[in-house]
């Protein structure tokens, strides 16, 4: 896979720990091997998007940064401590969530017993866990339905618990993938808001996105995947002249 430049970063960030940094890494689901050598660097408190076709790597690499899948070979560092090696609840406690594609929801549990399950991360890189109150007014849909089982939810209302769910627990790392599929308009625009306000507040984000026009708005910067590998690494100041280089490779 031929070396990507990172996108340029302003001298405050370059001399920060990153809050994620990966490089060399490759990862395995029993023998198949998909990711080939993943390089990328995200800086407190930027929004990064993955961007890739289906089937890129892009979910895979979410998933090895948390532990998720076989075996991993090279380097993850969280906020400069090396998590190669550790469990995924030894990464969660770093003050890592992951909202995966799927949301996790457990229906035997409402949505408040869903969006208080989890335990408050210790970690010295957390941010303060939001109160029930400031989620619910982030999203208010989910205290009109508190006490719905939680698979009773709409689709719109499943997303937003299972990211609420992530905020509780004062994780400062947010790994989010495909948070806007198959949701209506309004919804999506209500997260697209939600990740504004996240930003303003000193979270960092790294989304999986298919939803170019969703993802694009929202990012500082953007990594593009095929193959297992990073292929394109740029700036959004960049983002109008690498649109045809980007609509060669995701159709957009």
């Amino acid at each position: 896979m031929q070396a990507v430049a990172e996108p340029t970063t302003t001298p405050t960030a370059a001399t920060a720990v990153p809050a994620l940094e990966i490089s060399n890494l490759h990862a395995w689901y029993g023998e198949s091997h998909i990711l080939h050598g993943v390089n990328l660097t995200v800086q407190p408190g930027e929004v990064v998007s993955l961007l890739g076709r289906n089937g890129a790597g892009r979910t895979t690499t979410l998933r090895a940064i948390m532990g998720l899948t076989g075996k991993r070979t090279g380097s993850i560092k969280i906020n400069g401590v090396e998590t190669i090696h550790l469990p995924t609840y030894r990464i969660a406690h770093l003050g890592v969530g992951y909202c995966p594609e799927e949301r996790g929801i457990f229906a035997s549990l409402t949505c408040e017993e869903n969006l208080f399950l989890p335990p408050r991360t210790k970690s010295s890189h957390a941010l303060p866990h939001m109160h029930a109150s400031e989620l619910y007014a982030m999203f208010p849909n989910l205290e009109s339905r508190k006490n719905s089982p939680g698979t009773k939810l709409s689709g719109g209302e499943q997303q937003m618990l299972a990211v609420a769910r992530i905020l509780h627990t004062g994780a400062g790392l947010l790994l989010l993938d495909e948070i806007s599929e198959g949701l209506a308009p309004v919804i999506v625009q209500a997260l697209a808001r939600m990740i504004t306000t996240l930003k303003s507040k000193g979270y960092t984000v790294v989304m999986v996105e298919q939803n170019f026009h969703f993802a694009a708005p929202l990012a500082d910067r953007m990594y593009v995947m095929e193959h297992g590998g990073i292929v394109e690494a740029f700036d959004a100041s960049e983002l109008q002249q690498k649109m045809p280089v980007l609509q060669e490779l995701l159709g957009v």
